[in-house]
């Protein structure tokens, strides 16, 4: 359970830890086991049937596992959570917990291609239909697309790559009225920058690969209940909940469960049976990253602002994406639930489109070239030619991806060094030349920075930045 006398950054070292009786040991243990010993024919049977705590096959719960799952839902202000093995999965089992044939959802159209794909292709060859929300702001739109068989709102706290911040106690109150829950993708954010619980959300879904690992060495994702949604207020609509459960000895979810029905089932279930269980090893490495959550969230969050404000300022920029920037229209939503940050995860547009992108991409030094996100490294994609290949022209420049559009994931480094790398971008679309070209002819690290230099409009980054 939660604190309240303790920070956060407490929290995300100390919450949830669970002392080893065995050895003493601080750090908890990596159980790197299928399966656990029963000491005997009763303890097997009592587990099994639920009447004892324990585990019994990592599929279905694991030690090393379940710290996190402790810390999280601790961070996050749930009653439980799930570790699965990546952030798609988090979102299939958070879906599944809830839906089945003919049922609907609302979502904004500003989430993740990939979890887009999972509501529009795979949830939909099994009769679950999916609307999108143009405009997240329009709290109008949300309750006019709302049908009879709506059953979830889906949106995420910091979208990719547009940082197009979303008015959580606004969409929640307006899946309230409509008796459905709102799940929120808080990856982008994490529980430093805002806990979507506490502004009326209902479940919350991470890819645990990213701000939550920070170190990029493993995948992961996490499924949290809030425990807020009182699922016994229309049983009809939630039967898989309220109905008599035949292995819970006729009692439904929610009378055995309480306020912890949805993600008991999620587990039991959903996840038990399609089987998404992360490595304990994977487990182990997103502990170690959690516990530095907060300084490194701030970190990042600084520098990106420090690097928007800068593109801000270049004459090559058309648009810079971040709603910590007051011409941002997303900018009173960031104020409002991010105080400490609008995150690191943003966007920026080259009047030159994608023949400029492809300057600056390939000029780059300091940053990689990845499609990942919230790395410790500074990250940079363009993802008309990536992440959104697979849509039309038109149906990109509706959702604002240009062809000059250039994604960022800044990570922890120093801003200085990043804004000189970035400059070296801007110096290659000036000249005309870019860093293939000029490693092509030979040119030296010290007649690159010469060159770089000797364009007007360039300069040289102040260390104070």
């Amino acid at each position: 359970m939660a604190n309240d006398d303790h920070g956060f950054s407490t929290e995300q070292v100390h919450g949830g830890f669970v002392p080893d009786a065995g050895h003493g040991a601080r750090i908890p243990a990596i159980h790197m086991s299928s399966g656990f010993l029963f000491d005997d024919f009763d303890q097997a049977r009592d587990r099994f049937a639920g009447t004892e705590d324990g585990y019994t096959y990592t599929r279905l719960g694991n030690p090393t596992n379940a710290d996190v799952e402790r810390r999280v839902a601790l961070l996050e202000r749930g009653v439980e959570a799930i570790l699965v093995g990546s952030g798609q999965a988090a979102a299939t089992i958070a879906f599944l917990g809830l839906l089945q044939a003919g049922d609907h959802v609302l979502a904004a159209r500003s989430i993740y291609e990939g979890t887009k794909g999972l509501l529009v292709q795979n949830l939909g060859r099994l009769g679950i239909e999916v609307n999108f929300v143009a405009d997240q702001r329009d709290l109008d739109e949300w309750a006019r697309l709302v049908r009879p068989n709506t059953k979830a709102f889906f949106a995420e706290t910091i979208p990719n790559p547009k940082n197009d911040v979303l008015d959580i106690t606004g969409v929640a109150d307006t899946a309230h009225r409509a008796g459905v829950p709102l799940i929120v993708d808080n990856t982008l954010a994490t529980p430093y920058l805002v806990r979507p619980v506490e502004h009326g959300a209902d479940i919350v879904i991470h890819s645990a690969s990213k701000f939550l690992s920070g170190h990029g060495a493993g995948l992961g994702g996490v499924v949290v209940d809030g425990g807020t949604f009182d699922w016994s207020a229309s049983p009809e609509r939630w039967q898989h909940l309220t109905s008599p459960e035949r292995s819970l000895g006729g009692e439904s979810y929610v009378e055995r469960y309480g306020n912890r029905a949805f993600v008991v089932f999620a587990r039991d279930v959903v996840a038990s049976r399609i089987g998404p269980t992360p490595s304990p090893f994977n487990a182990f490495l997103i502990r170690q990253g959690i516990e530095t959550l907060s300084l490194r969230v701030e970190r990042h969050s600084a520098n990106a602002l420090a690097v928007a404000q800068w593109l801000e300022a270049q004459p090559e920029v058309t648009s810079v994406d971040h709603a910590g920037l007051a011409s941002s229209p997303f900018h009173d939503l960031a104020q409002r639930y991010l105080p400490r940050g609008a995150g690191s995860v943003f966007a920026f547009t080259l009047a030159g489109g994608e023949a400029a992108a492809h300057t600056f991409i390939d000029s780059v030094q300091l940053f990689s070239r990845m499609t990942h996100l919230g790395d410790v490294r500074s990250l940079i994609l363009h993802p008309a030619t990536t992440t959104h290949a697979g849509k039309t022209a038109a149906e990109r420049a509706d959702q604002g991806i240009d062809d000059g559009l250039i994604r960022l994931s800044v990570g922890i480094e120093d801003v200085a060094d990043l804004l000189r790398d970035l400059e070296r971008g801007f110096a290659a679309l000036r000249s005309g030349i870019d860093g293939e070209s000029l490693e092509a002819r030979g040119v030296s690290d010290a007649e690159r920075a010469s060159l770089e230099h000797s364009v007007p409009g360039t300069h040289v980054i102040s260390e104070e930045l």
